[in-house]
Order: structure tokens, then C-alpha cells, then sequence
């Protein structure tokens, strides 16, 4: 038949997801109709009729007999004459229906019909994506790695359609292999130059949430609530929970037998730490449990500039603040007051000395990185073997044991 070649494009159209029937029928109809409008400037007068299953089309032109002499519009009317030539009975007034093949329209005019329809068919489909999508923002999904980029990753789901993890939403130690599995949260959904966009994250608290409902039924099933959760993805991140049940201990199930719950949640990323931190209203012990591991002697609170002064005995200081500043900080952003570490009774400590009098013969920098650790006097500084200060700093061996010898000087 004529209508041979837009057999494939109909097939495809038959396996569109999502898409139910009636939506196929006018869509087509509609590109048949358009086709109709452009030669013969009317479709009102034609029926088309589809059969998606068969992937076959018939279009039936009906018009008007008349008097030979009367005929004005070939499409809309047919002489008696010609009529007759279809079938001897019909007279004047009736209706002649006849089918229009398709090979009428001309070669340039059905190649025009089948890119429309393949236009068509790919605009339900982005469609499709961009509605399936739009509503899962916010819940974990599964795809392989397609292709890898500098700035971004290519994901492909279950059903072929692509998703973006940009370098940002990536946690810094990920790495991927075309063909590798990935679990990410759909963060973000949008259609840009009429293509559906769609963005995943594994940075993301949300997507640490999802992990823990995953991981933890107690909080799927909302006997454990998770009231807020901040990470620095890779390195470690906090999570404060609350359970509405005196029975459950919020921190033990989501820990697990021997770490057996939270061990899944450590892999997926990527050795990050998590502390899990139950949660109060006590601002006092909600800032005291947020330093974990580091145990508090005493907490001064400034509830007008959301701030608070801890004092830890010196051998807890570097344990509040955390490689690299990193414990102090997530702290910080858990319970939304700025924190301020000091030393239990250093102000007592005659014998010590602050670093800041050292300006004059140890740059101001590395003072900065000594502080940044916990160290604020000479003395807590001489308290740490040379090998820590490199292990927690980044000063190099030289730089460090100048600084020790110019501190030992004070106290000889």
C-alpha cells in the first residue's frame, strides 16, 4: 500500500509509555487533517480513519452530486457524470464517498507528513519525561552511566531517558566508568529548549534523607522523624532525629546493630562520616551534642546574636573543631547559632602565652592555621607531637618545627 512507509513511525508511536489511546488517535488525526487543510483548504468534508494496531490509515473524501454544468468546488462536489462512472444508481443530491490514497498528495507533501508526525511523536515523549519526572522530585532513582564529561555525568534510567549529574552534585570521590551503576535524588525539573531537563544530585541532604528511609524503616514508617540534616558531601555530615515513640531510641535504630543500618548509608557515600545526633529543644544540650565526639565543660549562650561561647578542657579543643574546621562548622549549621571554642580556664593559665604575641616573629597565616585546629596559646601547641601538626594542619614539617623552637624559647 501507499501508506507502507509510515508503518514504522506508527509503531513507534504504539510504544510510547504513558500515553493513552485516545491521546495517540488525535495527535495522528490531527497531522492527517493538517496535510488535508494544506491541498485542499478544508478537512470537513474527509473522514480519516486509523488503525494504530495495524499501523494503516484510510481517508474518505465525501462530496456532493451535482449537474455537470453546476460544479464549482471539485472538492466539495462531483458531477453527475463522473458519478456515474463510480456507480450508475446515484442521482443528483447525494452523497458520493470515495477514498483518497495517499500517492495523491505527492512525494514532497508525504515526507512532509511523516517528519510531522515524527515531530509530534517526539514532543509526547519529552512530554511524557518531563511529567514522569516532575512529579518524583525529591525520591531516589536508579540509571547507568552513559557518558562521562568534565562538568557532568550522563545517566540513562530504566527506560532510556537521560538524566544530568552536574560536577557540583557529585560527591568530590565520586568516579565513573561508562556502564556503572548510580543511585542519586532528582533535585530539579525543567523543560530548556523544549527538551526535558533533568537533574540529580548526590550532595544533596535530601538524598541522605532518602538513604536513612531506605535504610531505616522506623523513619519510612514515621515512628523516627529526621529534623534536619547538613553535610559537607564526602567528608561528614550530622543528622539530628527524634523519635515519637519513648520505647524507640531514635539514634540506636538508625545506627543499627553494630552499625549495620548506617554502615550501607557510609558506602554509598563514599566513607562519608555521619553523626547521628539526638535531637531537643534544649538549645544548651542540642549545641553539646552537635560537637560530638568533643565532651563540653560549659556553654555561654547570646540568644540576640545566635551565638555561643563553649569551654572545653584544652585536650577537647581540637576534637570540637574537627579536621580541617569541619565539625565546629556542620555544629554551627545544625543548631543555626554561631560557635566560638575556648580553652576551660586558659585565661587563668599565667605560664601560657596566646599565639597572637607571636605576630612579630611567626606570620599571622600560620597563627591562623594553628587556631583553625584548636590551638590558640603556646602551650597547646607544644602539647602536640610534630607528626600531628602536619597530619591536621597544612603547614609543611620545616614551617612547623621553626614554630616549635621559637615557642620553646618563650619557656627556657
Amino acid at each position: 500500500m501507499d501508506n507502507l512507509n509510515l508503518i514504522d513511525t506508527f509503531s513507534e508511536f504504539k510504544e510510547l509509555k504513558n500515553i493513552d489511546r485516545a491521546t495517540m488517535m488525535s495527535v495522528l488525526e490531527d497531522v492527517f487533517r493538517n496535510l488535508l487543510m494544506k491541498k485542499y483548504g478544508t478537512d470537513e468534508n474527509f473522514d480519516v480513519i486509523i488503525n494504530i494496531d495495524k499501523g494503516d490509515f484510510e481517508i474518505w473524501r465525501n462530496r456532493e452530486v451535482v449537474e455537470d454544468s453546476e460544479v464549482e468546488d471539485t472538492n466539495l462536489q462531483i458531477s453527475i457524470s463522473e458519478a456515474k462512472k463510480i456507480d450508475e444508481d446515484y442521482e443528483v443530491g447525494e452523497e458520493v464517498t470515495d477514498e483518497v490514497k495517499l500517492h495523491d498528495f505527492g512525494r514532497r507533501a508525504i515526507l512532509a507528513l511523516r517528519q510531522n508526525l515524527s515531530a509530534r511523536i517526539m514532543d509526547l515523549e519529552k512530554n511524557n519525561v518531563y511529567n514522569k519526572y516532575k512529579d518524583r522530585i525529591g525520591e531516589i532513582v536508579t540509571g547507568e552511566v552513559y557518558q562521562v564529561w568534565k562538568r557532568e555525568v550522563l545517566v540513562l534510567d530504566d527506560e532510556g531517558n537521560e538524566l544530568i549529574i552536574p560536577k557540583s552534585e557529585q560527591i568530590p570521590s565520586d568516579y565513573y566508568r561508562k556502564g556503572d551503576t548510580v543511585r542519586a535524588v532528582v533535585i530539579k525539573v525543567e523543560m530548556k529548549n523544549n527538551t526535558p531537563l533533568i537533574i540529580l544530585s548526590r550532595t544533596s541532604p535530601v538524598f541522605l534523607e532518602r538513604l536513612f528511609e531506605l535504610e531505616v524503616p522506623e523513619i519510612f514508617d514515621g515512628l523516627i522523624t529526621i529534623k534536619k540534616i547538613v553535610r559537607i558531601p564526602g567528608e561528614r555530615a550530622k543528622v539530628a532525629v527524634e523519635s515519637y515513640d519513648e520505647r524507640i531510641d531514635p539514634v540506636g535504630a538508625c545506627v543499627g546493630m553494630k552499625g549495620s543500618r548506617i554502615h550501607g548509608i557510609v558506602r554509598e557515600l563514599k566513607n562519608e562520616n555521619i553523626d547521628v545526633i539526638n535531637f531537643t529543644n534544649n538549645t544548651q544540650l542540642f549545641i553539646q551534642r552537635a560537637l560530638s565526639p568533643a565532651k563540653i565543660s560549659s556553654i555561654k549562650l547570646n540568644e540576640a546574636e545566635k551565638r555561643a561561647e563553649v569551654y572545653l578542657k584544652a585536650s577537647e579543643v581540637s576534637l570540637a573543631i574537627g579536621k580541617g574546621g569541619l565539625n565546629i562548622r556542620l555544629a554551627s549549621q545544625l543548631t543555626g547559632y554561631e560557635i566560638d571554642v575556648y580553652r576551660e580556664n586558659a585565661e587563668e593559665d599565667e605560664e601560657d602565652v596566646n599565639l597572637e604575641e607571636f605576630g612579630d616573629e611567626i606570620d599571622g597565616w600560620i597563627i591562623d592555621e594553628l587556631k583553625a585546629i584548636g590551638c590558640d596559646t603556646a602551650k597547646s601547641v607544644l602539647e602536640l607531637t610534630v607528626e600531628d601538626l602536619v597530619k591536621r594542619t597544612d603547614l609543611e614539617e620545616e614551617t612547623i618545627r621553626e614554630v616549635l623552637q621559637i615557642l620553646k624559647a618563650e619557656f627556657e
